[in-house]
């Protein structure tokens, strides 16, 4: 296929989208449309999966709801209804989805955090 053709369908990049890795704890504001106006809405999680590239990339990012709940709900990374995506933390883990925190409760959910040379101090 012509790399030219395939540049012109493609979405440009969301530049409120910072690089993300499974583990982490994120808020994403998103814009949504009720009736005539519109309002920003927070959903507040951990990256359980990161897939794709390009146009249709995704992460999907799970939290816990009332009467515990979980909510798992996935966003297009080049999209234009992402006001931004604020990480709070980054976790260590070992592998690049964590589905088995949906078997998980509680404290047994929790996933250690990583620090860098500068939070050590």
């Amino acid at each position: 296929m012509n790399p030219e053709l395939l540049k012109a369908v493609q979405a440009p990049p969301n530049p409120n989208v910072p690089e993300l890795q499974p583990g982490d704890i994120v808020s994403v504001f998103l814009r949504i449309k009720e009736g005539n106006r519109e309002r920003v809405q927070e959903f507040r999680g951990t990256v359980i999966r990161i897939r794709g590239g390009g146009n249709d990339a995704t992460f999907t990012v799970r939290r816990i709801a009332s009467h515990g709940i979980g909510v798992e709900r996935t966003f297009l990374v080049r999209s234009p209804r992402i006001e931004k995506v604020v990480v709070h933390r980054h976790s260590y883990v070992r592998r690049a989805r964590l589905y088995f925190l949906r078997e998980r409760r509680g404290k047994k959910a929790r996933l250690k955090q990583k620090f860098t040379r500068r939070e050590e101090k």
